[in-house]
């Protein structure tokens, strides 16, 4: 009885063996060497009969393999010498033509069982670390890696296919989806319970939050009728008034600046802005003096009325000497205007604005000799674009 446990044992160990001797592949490479400065291939020569024929015997264990495109064989040449005729690269080509000639004639195979690499310049290194010039390496089988480079993508993943079959990787492969499928329907039917227990919760929430959101609806419609209510009030209190203003930003340029507005209505008003400055320095040799009125119409926009547009004109006169020469004349223009009007409190408040339009500028130039001025002739400038600007205070007076 013992010996019959023993001889079931060993044959079990053997069986199992089986499949691990069949995943412990790997790649193989054969070596031919080659007479420096020669492309002929000398079977009989330094060992290459001998490796041709342990390539020749790998070929036929695997033709099926070959044959079907799931296995591959790399040429590669390494550091080739050229001769007086052939560059290295020419001679290294002959070679690799050689070698796979002599395979598809004895080996039986054809040109598209190989991937035929390119020629390395560095000397090969073998296993005992010794470095070899004139040699042509076949790898048997090729790897993934090169396949996919030399044969494309689609060959590649036939490689590949190939190698998780006979490693088991596949069929682990097969398990582990089936498993995720398993997985993935139970989880489903889980989602679906939960979804189900949502929509009951969602359900009963909607409804409550449905009838809050009607009640605060009609909450709102009665706070903006009292907010409408009150704002007809106030703006019946406050739509006339005569307003005194001062442009800031001309005032910050050392140019006092002056206007008023008169409003209508509660849509109309019309507002007039002066600027007037005349400076002097430097002896009288720069100058800068100008007076400037902008008459505007502005149709006031917006709930509260406090943005606006409106229509603009301009006209004054100028005279700039800040080099040596000096520009002086009349200017005159128009344009559309727009601005925001933000309250301070009951009497002020802020209007800021910018203006659009066209402005024309007819003007001598003149310099300044022994303290007379003598002309320099005349010119006419065209300006389309931002005519004006302003941080305007505004005082309410009434």
């Amino acid at each position: 009885m013992t010996v019959i446990k023993r001889i079931l044992f060993a044959v079990l160990l053997t069986v199992a063996g089986l499949p691990l001797s069949a995943q412990e592949r790997s790649d193989t490479t054969y070596l031919f060497r080659f007479v420096a400065d020669k492309d002929m291939f000398f079977t009989p020569w330094s060992g290459n009969g001998k490796e041709l024929e342990r390539l020749l015997a790998a070929i036929n264990e695997n033709r099926s393999a070959i044959e079907a495109g799931q296995m591959y064989l790399l040429v590669t040449s390494y550091a080739t010498d050229g001769n007086e005729e052939q560059t290295a690269a020419q001679v290294a080509k002959t070679r690799r033509n050689r070698v796979k000639s002599e395979l598809i004639v004895r080996g039986k195979v054809k040109e598209a069982h190989f991937v035929t690499d390119q020629s390395f310049d560095v000397a090969y290194t073998d296993e005992h670390g010794k470095s070899l010039r004139n040699i042509v390496i076949v790898t048997l089988p090729a790897s993934v890696g090169k396949v996919s480079e030399i044969a494309g993508e689609e060959a590649a993943a036939k490689v590949e296919a190939y190698n998780k079959e006979i490693s088991g990787e596949a069929e682990r492969e097969r398990l582990a989806a089936e498993e995720k499928a398993k997985t993935e329907v139970q989880a489903s039917q889980q989602a679906e319970r939960d979804r189900i227990a949502a929509e009951q919760v969602a359900r009963k929430q909607a409804e409550a939050e449905r009838l809050a959101a009607e009640q605060t609806e009609k909450e709102r419609l009665v706070a903006e009728e009292q907010a409408r209510l009150q704002a007809e009030e106030t703006a019946k209190a406050t739509s006339y008034h005569f307003a005194l203003r001062a442009n800031l930003l001309r005032w910050a340029t050392l140019t006092p600046d002056l206007g008023v507005e008169w409003r209508f209505n509660r849509h109309v008003g019309i507002a007039v802005n002066g600027s007037y400055t005349s400076w002097t320095w430097n002896d009288s040799d720069r100058r800068y003096a100008l007076w400037e009125v902008n008459p505007e119409v502005r149709y006031y926009i917006g709930k509260e009325k406090r943005g606006y547009i409106g229509a603009m004109y301009k006209v004054g006169q100028f005279n700039y000497k800040f080099s040596e020469t000096g520009k002086q004349g009349d200017l005159m223009g128009g344009g559309i205007t727009g601005g925001y009007q933000l309250k301070l409190n009951r009497a002020l408040s802020l209007d800021f604005s910018l203006g659009l339009g066209y402005v024309r500028a007819d003007y001598e130039k003149y310099t300044v000799i022994d303290g007379v001025r003598v002309k320099r002739g005349k010119e006419t400038k065209n300006w389309w674009g931002p005519t004006q600007a302003g941080v305007t205070l505004v005082w309410t007076i009434f």
